[in-house]
């Protein structure tokens, strides 16, 4: 039989007993003085009516006689944890020994009563019972929050910064007020929202993460609220939207920014009413659901730039947790390593223990623009490269001296019409200075990460201007995933609408 949680009564009706015992005048006895302490009696004359009692009632202990006429006391008790695990189970004997109660014991009940037994003695146990399985259930859910709450730092570091981040979600987890989480791309915000669903009181419904700026503006509404068969052109069939999806859980929005101000408006509504309207229909829907955000740009300026409602700012900013960039702590960067090298293990079928001396001292002098994101990419990488069983060296990353993107100001700040961007394709049979002008300290390596991450460049440029500036088509274009573009045009100083330029 399927295994299934068991479903404690006392917090939600009266206490379910269970009564299985062939001796009709024991089941009423038993009845009459469970019902003199409001508790609800169920009883069963044979093994086979008590399990079919265990799956249509779900009781919360069970009384039962070892002696039944169809199925023996040891196979019925493993068949009750088959159908319920973890419930009580008090068994009544007419005479019993030390040798036999011990082989009880290690079967899986809780407790013995014996033939003839003292009224006020079976009240008792059963109460003891309950409360027992009322402790483990609360020392069970305690082990599962300090876990929950654990894993964060198991899987972000151990420093003065990310341990003020973990009592940060302590202190609102199991609140309903939103989550404002800033913080770099690749930083590790999805992490530290999915902690503060794991350790609320909603953890045991549905966390639906949204990345704002993947979504086609013409698309938001529609899976955003969900839409009816017929909505528009294409609706061959209704379609949930992901607040609905999320329903008693945890809404998490990625780069809210990239909301338009027209969703920001119809967004705000339903944070405040908690109803929503599918495309199509005029029905009125509920939906309890917790909303944090997240975002790596500063949404004041946003704000003060008029990209972003300030009241729509104020309602999801009730509590902010600023998430460091990985430069601001390097102490966590031996641990983050250590644990990247033992997860690529596992998954690569290898055993590379460590980095060599000078291939720490790269990492030490790294800048790190693409966080620990690009830390895990490039220790992946080095041990896919290293040869099993030996330490990864400079040779196995792909790390230089100087930041490989630089992180440049926006230079402009309000919207403008795309426009037609000069091609520049770079050249190869020249050099780019005279012999006379040529530095005596430049490298092949230097020379050749120049002209590739101008290649790029020029690429993520034409990519944009193919696709009149949407990110997402232009990542559909050049094969790579919208987070990737993002931390690309990041990294360069990229951003749509551009100036045009005069090369």
């Amino acid at each position: 039989m399927k295994t299934q949680k068991l479903n404690t009564a006392p917090s939600c009706g009266p206490l379910r007993v269970l009564i299985v015992d062939d001796e009709e005048d024991i089941r009423w006895a038993l009845s009459r003085l469970v019902q003199e302490q409001g508790w609800k009696p169920v009883t069963a004359s044979n093994g086979y009516n008590a399990l079919a009692c265990i799956m249509k009632s779900q009781p919360d202990v069970v009384l039962l006689d070892l002696k039944l006429p169809d199925l023996s006391g040891n196979v019925l008790i493993q068949a009750i944890h088959a159908c319920v695990e973890g419930i009580p189970i008090i068994v009544i004997t007419g005479n019993c020994c030390t040798q036999e109660v011990v082989k009880l014991m290690k079967a899986g009940i809780c407790d013995y009563l014996t033939k003839p037994f003292d009224n006020a003695h079976v009240i008792l146990t059963i109460r003891h019972a309950v409360e027992e399985l009322r402790l483990k259930q609360e020392v069970s859910c305690l082990h599962d929050k300090v876990r929950k709450s654990s894993s964060l730092l198991e899987s972000m570091g151990n420093s003065k910064v990310i341990h003020l981040i973990n009592r940060q979600i302590s202190s609102v987890a199991q609140t309903d007020i939103a989550v404002l989480i800033c913080g770099e791309t690749g930083t590790g915000k999805e992490l530290v929202a999915r902690a503060i669903h794991d350790s609320s009181l909603r953890s045991s419904k549905p966390f639906i993460a949204v990345d704002c700026g993947a979504i086609q503006e013409s698309l938001m509404e529609s899976t955003f609220f969900g839409h009816e068969k017929g909505a528009y052109t294409g609706a061959n069939m209704a379609t949930t939207g992901v607040i609905e999806r999320a329903a008693g859980g945890t809404l998490f929005f990625d780069e809210i920014e990239n909301m338009t101000l027209a969703m920001q408006i119809k967004f705000l509504r339903v944070l405040e009413t908690k109803i929503i309207n599918r495309l199509g229909s005029a029905r009125d829907i509920n939906v309890d659901f917790r909303i944090v955000i997240a975002t790596n740009e500063d949404l004041k300026d946003k704000v003060a730039q008029k990209l972003f409602r300030a009241d729509l700012y104020y309602r999801i900013a009730e509590f902010e947790i600023k998430i460091p960039s990985l430069r601001e702590r390097h102490e966590d960067i031996p641990f983050l390593i250590n644990r990247m090298i033992m997860l690529a293990n596992k998954e690569l079928k290898k055993n590379i223990q460590d980095l060599s001396h000078e291939a720490w001292e790269l990492i030490r002098q790294h800048d790190w623009p693409g966080n620990v994101r690009e830390l895990h990419n490039i220790i992946r990488r080095g041990v896919l490269l290293c040869n099993d069983g030996g330490i990864i060296s400079p040779e196995h990353l792909t790390l230089s001296a100087q930041p490989f993107f630089c992180r440049a100001p926006p230079t402009h700040t309000h919207p403008q019409p795309p426009p037609v961007i000069q091609q520049i394709e770079p050249s190869y049979d020249r050099c780019d200075s005279e012999p006379e002008d040529f530095v005596d300290d430049v490298t092949l390596k230097d020379e050749v990460q120049r002209v590739v991450a101008q290649t790029e460049k020029n690429l993520l440029i034409k990519a944009l201007n193919h696709s009149h500036g949407n990110k997402a088509n232009a990542a559909r274009l050049l094969h790579i995933d919208y987070k990737t573009i993002h931390y690309k045009l990041k990294g360069y100083g990229i951003e749509w609408p551009m100036q045009r330029k005069t090369i």
